[in-house]
């Protein structure tokens, strides 16, 4: 089976890693992949592996910027000649309908991460109108579709992740100038408005003792923050590393992670966290209250900050309690977020659409 992925970017973002996962575990249940995307390092890393990748522009919300990138998946369709599409995101999803539309019946399906609250109503009127069927990544994702008035049943599937690989400690944190001792909590996050990395800055002030915050990511808030940060007299225990593809030794070096976001799918930096066994702080919105719900970590209500400083500060300086949700996280991920498990279900549903 020939199955296109079809993604705005492919940089750090969790739509971006899934791509990355189904197309390798793919190869275990026959599929020959490719990518078509505006490009970043993960597609860099595919094409290295030998998977076919096709640049498609960003499709800028404007009719044509909608139009090249159409053209431009159109003809990634025509070279790689997939037996089924799988778009991540609605805008994904609307650019490959206009792309197949018309010419040779390609099955498409859409996979939902999830929008703001205030979308949900757009992408369940848009979803059923661009794509055969719908995956949404999280059950809460899923009711929220269907609160939004969606005619069509979407399908849960969970993210889900391999286990990333487990460096040396002391030589990760030698590489980011960290102390062997220091607490270390670590936000893998674009700095957007969504995230909400101001609430993290105001919890971080509200801490006594020592520890420091690594802040892995980039975007248009990161001035703004930077000079908050500095108002705040945060000093060097705040790190803006900006964006980085070493996830797995910045795990490493860290104690636990946070993600203070105003609303979220289900982030596969939250079972990257988990898998590894660093327990997270994290607000308590949609995907991040399906996984965090049964442990691995603290939910804090989104905007509070004193809440956040509160979970942060249990679980950076009591490592009996941080052990404890570690266990439990490594547990959930192995349990729930199997990515075997997930790969045949899309599998199996791609074949589906086919028959």
């Amino acid at each position: 089976m020939r199955v296109l992925q079809v993604i705005s970017e492919m940089g750090t973002g969790g739509a971006e890693s899934l791509v990355a996962e189904l197309v390798r575990r793919g190869a275990e249940c026959g599929w020959e992949s490719a990518v078509a995307s505006a490009g970043g390092h993960r597609a860099d890393a595919l094409r290295a592996e030998g998977t076919p990748t096709f640049d498609v522009p960003l499709a800028h919300r404007s009719m044509r910027g909608l139009l090249r990138a159409a053209l431009a998946t159109r003809r990634a369709v025509r070279r790689f000649r997939p037996d089924a599409v799988v778009a991540h995101n609605v805008s994904a999803s609307t650019v490959t309908r206009l792309a197949l539309f018309p010419g040779r019946r390609i099955p498409l399906l859409t996979v939902f991460h999830g929008v703001a609250e205030a979308d949900y109503r757009a992408a369940a009127r848009l979803l059923p109108r661009t794509s055969d069927r719908v995956v949404a990544v999280a059950a809460t994702i899923a009711d929220r579709l269907r609160a939004a008035g969606m005619r069509t049943e979407p399908l849960v599937i969970r993210n889900a992740i391999s286990v990333p690989p487990q460096g040396d400690r002391a030589a990760a944190r030698r590489e980011l100038g960290l102390a062997p001792d220091v607490p270390v909590a670590l936000c893998l996050a674009r700095m957007e408005p969504q995230k909400r990395h101001d609430v993290l800055l105001e919890a971080w002030a509200k801490l006594d003792g020592e520890a420091v915050l690594l802040l892995a990511g980039d975007g248009s808030l990161r001035p703004d923050l930077q000079r908050r940060a500095e108002s705040l007299g945060l000093g060097a225990n705040v790190r803006f590393l900006g964006n980085r593809t070493d996830a797995p030794d910045l795990l490493t070096a860290a104690d636990l992670t946070v993600l203070t976001s105003d609303w979220e799918g289900l982030p596969i930096a939250v079972l990257e966290s988990l898998a590894t066994g660093r327990p997270m702080v994290a607000t308590d919105v949609d995907g991040l209250r399906e996984v965090l719900g049964a442990g691995g970590g603290r939910l804090v209500p989104p905007r509070d900050p004193a809440a956040t400083a509160d979970a942060l500060r249990e679980l950076l300086f009591d490592p009996a309690a941080r052990d404890a949700a570690a266990a439990e996280g490594v547990a959930i991920v192995r349990r729930h977020h199997d990515p075997g498990s997930m790969t045949k279900s899309y599998d199996e549903l791609l074949r589906s659409l086919l028959r």
